[in-house]
């Protein structure tokens, strides 16, 4: 427990003005008596915080150790690394599968590209005229076919 003395008085001792402690004993005016408490509650609050989290210390790290060491934790731990595992596979499927897609799709662009160059080409041939705008889109008509 703790033990805590408090002189409430009306005439404080020599040398004292207001609330203070000597000699281990705190010494206020009946003015001053409920904020003291305040104080003094709130330190014997944090106080016995203090002493429970420190309250068998030593089992509670021989506990920690146990679980730490035993089989709960090692199946525990397990079962996220293979659920972690198993979500990193399954996007590099999915990365890889859309990279083959990409790859296939730039291919179809590619001879789309090479087909209306064809076409650029012949009609320039038979025209005479080097001067050919074929758009493949309406933003950027160069942009495709050179």
């Amino acid at each position: 427990g703790v033990d805590v003395a408090v002189i409430v008085t009306q005439a404080y001792p020599k040398g004292m003005d207001c609330f203070g402690e000597r000699d281990g004993v705190w010494i206020c005016s009946f003015d001053e008596v409920k904020a003291v408490s305040y104080i003094l509650r709130d330190g014997i609050v944090k106080l016995f915080g203090a002493t429970k989290s420190q309250e068998n210390k030593g089992d509670k790290m021989h506990m920690l150790y146990d679980y730490l060491n035993g089989n709960e934790f090692s199946e525990q731990w397990k079962a996220i690394r293979e659920g972690f595992m198993s979500m990193k596979l399954s996007i590099q499927r999915e990365r890889d599968a859309m990279e083959r897609l990409w790859k296939s799709r730039e291919k179809q662009l590619e001879k789309v590209l090479l087909n209306a160059a064809h076409i650029r080409g012949s009609i320039e041939g038979i025209s005479g005229n080097d001067n050919i705008q074929l758009s493949l889109n309406d933003e950027d008509d160069d942009l495709l076919l050179e």
